[in-house]
């Protein structure tokens, strides 16, 4: 029986819903998921096995135009996405008319490999309205197929699943069959706390804060962990540790209840925080982060 194994990879605007499609294919929460914009920082890899195929996703970062010197380290990652994919996921939502960078969209349209359009969030239109986009799209970008979505309902997700099998080319698995992404424990760990930041708290602090896991340390029945959440200034610190550490306490026992499903296991989980000023235009603790790779 003959294999087939390749990339995947996803790229739209922010919070078209690119992480909650690469979680329905991988069926578990490896991209985290908020209603803000500029959830996703990083490159996730998640990886899909089958028996006579492989299907490696990538979740990449929301195109936008870089800000700072982070910004810009997305962007790369984003780049990147073009350059070993087999498959080109562009995903777009209803009422959306253009990527908010020319030079992406230039080399959507003028790929050489298979180009799936996505038009996800329908269930939050109306007929007329999706037939008008699809019009719309079908001539934006003449060499994609198009497939009306709703990737949280489900809807029409397990049909690009099937076309993206069939377009997939023969090759031997990339990974162990029995990998589920290419990040390490810490990672997750990192991105559960981060997305709790992100739903807890307002305004810039979300985006100005990184996160540290400077212990993981894993027993037969328990994992205890200790993570540092990096801000950029001194009343972002006290705001994110709240009333007699409150705040943070609140960040901790949700991160702890989401890693126990993930990792199967109880979890004993330390946070403090740290000022390191300006982190987000600093070359240096980008790399140490993971950026600029």
């Amino acid at each position: 029986m003959s294999h087939k194994a390749g990339f995947v990879n996803i790229i739209g605007n922010p919070n078209v819903g690119k992480s909650t499609l690469m979680n329905a294919f991988v069926g578990e929460r490896l991209s985290i998921i908020t209603s803000k914009a500029q959830t996703t920082r990083h490159r996730i890899l998640g990886i899909v096995n089958g028996e006579d195929f492989q299907l490696i996703l990538s979740d990449t970062p929301g195109i936008i135009k870089p800000a700072y010197e982070m910004q810009a380290s997305m962007m790369n990652f984003v780049k990147s996405a073009f350059e070993d994919a087999d498959i080109l996921i562009y995903m777009v939502e209803i009422g959306e008319q253009d990527l908010k960078d020319e030079a992406f969209f230039n080399k959507i349209i003028h790929a050489t490999i298979p180009v799936l359009l996505l038009l996800n969030k329908i269930d939050t239109s109306n007929q007329v309205q999706l037939e008008e986009q699809v019009a719309f799209w079908a001539a934006k970008v003449p060499n994609a197929e198009i497939f009306p979505i709703s990737a949280l309902q489900n809807f029409n997700v397990p049909e690009v699943f099937g076309r993206i099998i069939e377009l997939l080319p023969e090759s031997p698995a990339y990974y162990p069959k029995d990998q589920l992404t290419d990040k390490p424990e810490r990672f997750f760990v990192n991105e559960t706390i981060r997305e709790k930041i992100l739903l807890n708290y307002s305004k810039e602090i979300p985006y100005a804060v990184e996160i540290v896991t400077e212990e993981f340390f894993e027993d037969e029945n328990i994992i205890r962990i200790r993570s540092l959440i990096m801000v950029e200034r001194e009343t972002q610190k006290g705001i994110i540790i709240g009333h007699k550490g409150a705040a943070l306490k609140k960040v901790g026992m949700e991160a702890r209840a989401d890693l126990e499903k993930f990792f199967g296991k109880q979890i004993h989980i330390e946070l403090y925080v740290k000022v390191n000023k300006n982190w987000r235009s600093n070359v240096n603790m980008l790399k140490r982060f993971g950026y600029n790779q």
